[in-house]
């Protein structure tokens, strides 16, 4: 087989199998989007969002309207999805994603090309100068334990001051956690919903920490009423 027709055949499975991960979503989860204070737009936009599972961004990803979907990558941790190759496939051909190294490595060669290649907040933001939308998670890990939230890293703050045209939009991912916990093959299934809220803005002369502040509070008010008791 001919490399061309070797790529068209990856193209067209990658595809395929992008419309059953949306299909499958949808059917364990029975997910909803609900727009709030904006509404899906074809404007360049990060996406930042609450981290439970290893499925937040496939679920975030499946609930945007599919021109927008196209054009949206989810910030991923290259140790996990290019593990194997089912993972790398789907990672990379499936869902576009920008693999980030969150060891501190750098990159092949090293010296200061290779550290700036492997800083994730370079890299996305090299994505989002490119053109690219991006889903990201500021809490930098899965939060697995009780805190309704963790502390929020700086990247997003950067990333305003790098990319002021680009709309920052928070999500609260709602119930994920129950349906995939960590250490679980199987899904529960279980009706999630993925809330937009308003897009913010880094104000001229704002700090980090006010920053930072408000935008761990415009995510916060996205929960739904009962999971705030």
């Amino acid at each position: 087989m001919s490399a061309s027709v070797q790529g068209e055949s990856r193209k067209v499975a990658a595809v395929i199998a992008a419309g059953l991960i949306v299909g499958a979503a949808k059917l364990l989860t029975g997910v909803r989007a609900i727009w709030s204070g904006t509404q899906p737009k074809a404007e360049q936009t990060l996406y930042f969002a609450n981290h439970t599972s290893h499925g937040d961004f496939v679920l975030l990803w499946a609930t945007l309207p599919a021109d927008l979907r196209a054009l949206t990558r989810p910030v991923a941790g290259q140790d996990y999805w290019l593990a194997s190759k089912l993972r790398r496939f789907i990672g990379e051909e499936v869902f576009n994603a920008l693999m980030i190294k969150r060891d501190g490595s750098t990159a092949t060669g090293g010296g200061a090309e290779g550290a700036a290649a492997s800083n994730p907040v370079q890299q996305m933001a090299d994505a989002l100068q490119a053109g690219d939308s991006l889903i990201m998670f500021p809490e930098g890990t899965r939060n697995i334990g009780d805190e309704v939230l963790l502390p929020l890293k700086s990247g997003l703050y950067h990333l305003a001051r790098a990319c002021p045209d680009v709309r920052l939009v928070p999500v609260w991912i709602e119930n994920l956690k129950r349906v995939l916990p960590k250490g679980t093959l199987v899904p529960i299934p279980l009706a999630c919903t993925v809330r937009y809220g308003t897009p913010i803005v880094l104000a001229e002369g704002e700090d980090k920490n006010t920053f930072m502040a408000r935008a761990r509070a415009t995510m916060l008010d996205l929960r739904p009423e009962y999971d705030r008791a």
